[in-house]
């Protein structure tokens, strides 16, 4: 999925969502799957999609990066102060 499908996907959800046709939780469902189609479907092969587990703070965090090192750096970098213990694995 490229950028322009994966914001005419998101600006439809949100369009069904203002004129009452889709609840909050199934915009968010589809807004979410969106974005983890379009973070998973890189043509750039030095770039990859990897998945943040372990502490409830990063479950569901997707970065795109080159590598695990690269992609556990950038999952870090989103937070400040003490950083909780994850992994990450990719996305594929």
């Amino acid at each position: 999925m490229d950028r322009i499908s994966a914001l005419r996907n998101v600006e439809d959800a949100l369009a069904d969502f203002e004129e009452g046709d889709a609840a909050l939780g199934d915009v968010e469902d589809r807004v979410l799957g969106v974005l983890r189609t379009y973070a998973t479907e890189f043509e750039d092969e030095s770039a990859a999609a990897f998945r943040a587990t372990g502490d409830p703070a990063v479950e569901g965090v997707v970065v795109a990066a080159p590598n695990a090192e690269a992609a556990h750096e950038r999952v870090a970098e989103r937070f400040e102060g003490a950083v909780p213990e994850f992994d990450v694995e990719r996305a594929d």
